[in-house]
């Protein structure tokens, strides 16, 4: 199974590029699994529960993948956990690092958050969206990720941008 990852900070389209992206490709995408659970539990999180958020999106991956047809759309990755825990608790619990280098995606789609902040009670930063953003940046970099920055203010260019490295990667692009 091919994994498309798509990563970035908040409020940088991913959900919409990712719904978007299932629909063309007619394949299952797998939802971003701390929605559902800091609605459940509230904002009052520790890093026990970061740890138990990339625990559910890591098994949704592996339960959404029965639905993929040879490509897994993911709205948000492991690599988002890691960066929200380095962030808020200044480390990362080993189990989401070892998960990021046992299972690795196979592209990234780096949301830049040039897109207008739309608030939402389960998003935190609104005024460092472009220093996180350098974060995901340099962690691709270091992981030798394969991955291409999806950007703009049109959510079709943004669409194109994407579908173009995924047809490119997966060799349908003439």
């Amino acid at each position: 199974m091919f994994k498309v990852a798509i990563t970035g900070p908040e409020s940088s389209g991913k959900t919409h590029l990712a719904i978007a992206l299932a629909a063309h490709y007619k394949t299952a995408y797998t939802p971003e699994f701390s929605r559902l659970y800091l609605e459940k539990h509230g904002m009052a999180y520790d890093e026990a529960d970061l740890l138990e958020i990339a625990k559910g999106q890591y098994n949704w991956e592996l339960a959404y993948t029965r639905d993929a047809k040879r490509l897994l759309i993911c709205d948000t990755d492991l690599l988002v956990i890691k960066i929200w825990s380095e962030v808020r608790f200044q480390e990362c619990h080993p189990w989401i690092e070892r998960q990021l280098h046992l299972h690795p995606y196979d592209l990234f789609l780096l949301c830049k958050p040039d897109l207008p902040w739309e608030p939402d009670p389960l998003r935190e930063n609104p005024d460092d969206r472009d220093q996180l953003y350098l974060r995901y940046l340099k962690a691709l970099q270091d992981m030798n990720a394969t991955f291409t920055e999806i950007s703009g203010l049109d959510f079709e260019q943004r669409l194109q941008q994407a579908v173009s490295f995924i047809d490119r990667s997966l060799g349908l692009a003439g």
